[in-house]
């Protein structure tokens, strides 16, 4: 799968597994607990499937996705919208990504 397609989905299970127990946490039901563990498995589960070569670089460059991620989700979920900073500075993640991605290497 193309981890343009990988990665968004990855971030909005990881996410959405870290909120749950973020939420249980702060004191709502335990059964937060099991949507947010399937969500985390599934999470780690789609991060395997990017094709980089080396874990380390697909974990690297899923980082950049993942704060731009975490900011729509503080938009969408928690209804905070982000300033100007919050999104120049994941637009400096995702160019640092699409960098690790997509650099030419050899072999």
């Amino acid at each position: 799968m193309p981890a343009a397609i990988v990665y968004p989905l990855a971030a909005l299970a990881e996410i959405a597994g870290c909120f749950a127990i973020w939420a249980w946490w702060r004191g709502a039901s335990g059964l937060w607990l099991l949507p947010g563990l399937a969500s985390l498995a599934l999470f780690g589960w789609l991060l395997a499937q990017v094709e980089a070569g080396f874990a380390g670089r697909a974990f690297a460059a899923y980082g950049g996705v993942y704060i731009a991620a975490s900011l729509l989700w503080m938009w969408g979920a928690e209804g905070q919208r982000p300033d100007l900073w919050d999104l120049a500075g994941a637009g400096l993640c995702l160019i640092g990504a699409t960098v690790i991605l997509a650099a030419p290497r050899a072999g």
